[in-house]
């Protein structure tokens, strides 16, 4: 179900996981990518779900002012003096791209303004899906002022299809992250969290595609030490599907070491020290 609605702000001031971004930028409430898949999510365990009233990937509300809130929020970003120094994060608690981004193209009004505002300072686009792509041509506009940071958990398949069922195919996820880097963009492959894997292969992958990449775990990216993870049945999870080795805290060495080997150790970052340094 998509709720249209006008909201009061469009940027909200962080800390915290994302330290060194000064807001975060979320165009939607909700996640239609969650219906039946992202069982990691730790928004999931947020006041935002609890109080929905819905299943998680059940509700999505499209923020239909955004780009109209953002114009505003950033001519006051201005007359305070803050403009430049903006490093906003678009998104901490859905995904800017799932389906209804199609038809109501918010984000790309988003992604217009910022193009149209001059030297706002940085932004991160966060997502797991392919749709991006529409809009290499306001990107390519940003060109050092944003980065892309492409969600690709694993390398498997069959892996992907019993954990998050719902999401873009893994071929589909790198295809558009080598199309994006290939038109000059600064893109990130964001393996988080690290599920089941065949690192070698997997390295190889993100490295020939991506110009950079972080990792990140179940225990160490859900924003309080693994206990959201623990609260949403991660472990048990693993457990049914065979997969109990990557409960191991050090499962996600293997991956890190063979992308830092491939891609150099400055490219490469992990959980939230990696996130904050793009």
């Amino acid at each position: 179900m998509i709720e249209e609605i006008l909201s009061k702000s469009i940027l909200n001031p962080t800390g915290g996981f994302l330290s060194t971004y000064t807001h975060s930028l979320n165009a939607y409430q909700g996640c239609a990518f969650g219906k039946g898949s992202c069982p990691y999510c730790y928004v999931r365990a947020m006041p935002v779900q609890r109080f929905s009233g819905a299943p998680w990937g059940e509700w999505v509300k499209a923020k239909m002012n955004a780009s109209e809130l953002l114009k505003a929020e950033l001519e006051a970003a201005r007359r305070k003096g803050t403009f430049g120094s903006l490093r906003i994060f678009m998104s901490t608690a859905t995904d800017p791209y799932q389906g209804a981004e199609s038809r109501l193209k918010i984000t790309r009004g988003i992604l217009e303004v910022f193009s149209a505002s001059g030297d706002f300072g940085f932004l991160v686009v966060q997502t797991r899906s392919p749709l991006i792509q529409r809009d290499i041509d306001l990107l390519t506009r940003l060109g050092s002022r944003v980065a892309i940071s492409m969600t690709i958990e694993t390398n498997r398949e069959d892996v992907r299809k019993q954990i998050t069922p719902t999401s873009p195919s893994i071929q589909k996820r790198l295809a558009a992250i080598e199309k994006l880097t290939r038109a000059g963009l600064k893109t990130q492959a964001a393996i988080s969290p690290v599920l089941p894997c065949d690192p070698e292969i997997f390295a190889d992958q993100i490295a020939s595609r991506a110009c950079r990449a972080v990792v990140d775990t179940i225990f160490d990216g859900d924003g309080a030490g693994g206990r959201r993870s623990t609260e949403l049945g991660m472990p048990q999870l693993l457990r049914s599907l065979g997969y109990e080795r990557w409960l191991e805290r050090d499962a996600y060495l293997p991956l890190l070491e063979e992308l830092r080997l491939k891609m150099g150790s400055d490219m490469v970052g992990f959980s939230q020290e990696g996130f904050n340094l793009l």
